[in-house]
């Protein structure tokens, strides 16, 4: 091998080291979803499995449910993990994404004080958020236009409040975690999903005091971002996603995923 066929040579492994290279970081997506999914613990043992299976890493922006819509509609998002199927479906008609599956459920609860001051304990999440109303007790919301503060602006109508005029109400502008964090902290009343409030810590004296109710059924749902709007779009990547999730070894991981023996979401994918 001459010199110059060795320099060419020695130039075009470089070259073709570095397109590998660039090509293995570039193996990433990433995923707008809602506080619920990672402080759950759900995303730390359900994205390395898909990992290993693919070797896709991705990326988390935890937000919530209309914040992680609104991310993917500036695109800066290539897939959308969240849970309010009335928005997500707007979504995807009014052409941000593509097809919305579904994935898995859980379901919500009135989280509030052991002993009950408004006596709301039961399982009609309606009657209870009237007795709330009528009571001096603290109510936290989220405020933060997520999945979990849309369903409870859904219960709070349906029990004859357009806006919660409760005295104590609070909205705080947060995830699930820091939500329940005030709410314990204050000995405050609070909707949470079932999965946050399973990996829970600081619980203080707080207790589920509602649940049960068929309204408090917490659908989540998986969209890719549509590449027609934001052609910069990883879609085979997040395609590779949205279809493991909702595949037998998806829908089983989620399935295994469990706190203290505990189921924290059920899978759902063959729902519509």
């Amino acid at each position: 091998m001459t010199l110059r066929t060795r320099s060419r040579f020695l130039a075009f492994a470089a070259a073709a080291l570095l397109a590998f290279a660039a090509q293995a970081q570039d193996k990433f997506i990433v995923m707008s979803s809602t506080t619920s999914t990672e402080q759950s613990g759900l995303f730390g043992h359900l994205l390395p499995a898909f990992k290993k299976a693919s070797g896709i890493d991705i990326r988390v922006v935890a937000q919530g449910t209309g914040q992680a819509l609104d991310t993917a509609r500036r695109g800066d998002a290539d897939i959308v993990f969240v849970h309010d199927q009335a928005a997500e479906e707007k979504f995807v008609a009014e052409g941000w994404g593509l097809e919305r599956r579904p994935v898995m459920y859980n379901d919500f609860v009135v989280v509030g004080p052991k002993d009950d001051p408004a006596g709301v304990k039961g399982r009609d999440v309606i009657e209870a958020l009237k007795k709330l109303a009528a009571s001096k007790s603290e109510f936290v919301s989220r405020g933060d236009k997520s999945g979990t503060h849309a369903a409870e602006l859904r219960y709070w109508k349906a029990a004859g409040f357009d806006k919660p005029t409760l005295a104590g109400y609070k909205e705080c502008g947060c995830g699930m975690g820091p939500a329940l964090n005030i709410a314990a902290s204050t000995g405050a009343y609070v909707l949470a999903d079932r999965g946050t409030w399973l990996s829970f810590k600081n619980r203080a004296d707080l207790a589920v005091l509602v649940e049960g109710d068929k309204r408090l059924f917490n659908q989540y749902g998986v969209i890719v971002v549509n590449p027609a709007r934001h052609p910069h779009v990883k879609k085979e990547l997040a395609q590779a996603f949205a279809d493991w999730v909702v595949s037998p070894a998806g829908q089983q991981a989620i399935a295994d995923y469990k706190i203290g023996g505990e189921q924290l979401f059920f899978p759902n994918a063959n729902a519509r």
